[in-house]
C-alpha cells in the first residue's frame, strides 16, 4: 500500500521560510513514483481544503494557486520517491495544514482525483 508522509511543518515568523517534504512508500511494483502527479493541498481552520500547486508527472510542468504564485516552489526527485514545497514570504494566511497527494498517471489537480493522501503537516505563521 503506498503511503505518502509529509514532513517540514512547524511554527514560523511571518517573512519566514519552509521547505514541506513528501515521501512517498511502499511502492513495490509499478507504477513509479515517477508517474505521480504530486499535488500540495491546504486547509486552513474553519476553511475549505484548497490547491496549492503541484507537478506533473509527464513534462514535470507546474501549477500554483495565484495567492502563493511567486513564493511557493514545488520540486520533486524520483530517486528519492519525495516532492517537496518550498514556502518563502509566509505570511499568516498560509496557516493551514499541508497535505500532498497523488495523481497515478493523471494530470488533473481535482481532489476527487487524488489516488493516495498524506496525513498532513501544520504550518503556523506567525506575526
Amino acid at each position: 500500500q503506498v503511503q505518502l508522509v509529509e514532513s517540514g511543518g512547524g511554527l514560523v515568523q511571518a517573512g519566514g521560510s519552509l521547505r514541506l517534504s513528501c515521501a512517498a512508500s511502499g511502492l513495490t511494483s509499478a507504477p513509479t513514483f515517477s508517474t505521480y502527479t504530486m499535488v500540495w493541498f491546504r486547509q486552513a481552520p474553519g476553511k475549505e481544503r484548497e490547491f496549492v500547486g503541484g507537478i506533473r508527472w509527464s513534462g514535470g510542468s507546474t501549477s500554483y494557486a495565484n495567492s502563493v504564485k511567486g513564493r511557493f516552489t514545488i520540486s520533486r526527485d524520483n530517486s528519492k520517491n519525495t516532492v517537496y514545497l518550498q514556502m518563502n514570504s509566509l505570511n499568516f494566511e498560509d496557516t493551514a495544514v499541508y497535505y500532498c497527494a497523488a495523481n497515478v498517471y493523471g494530470s488533473s489537480w481535482f481532489p476527487g482525483a487524488m489516488n493516495f493522501w498524506g496525513k498532513g503537516t501544520l504550518v503556523t505563521v506567525s506575526s
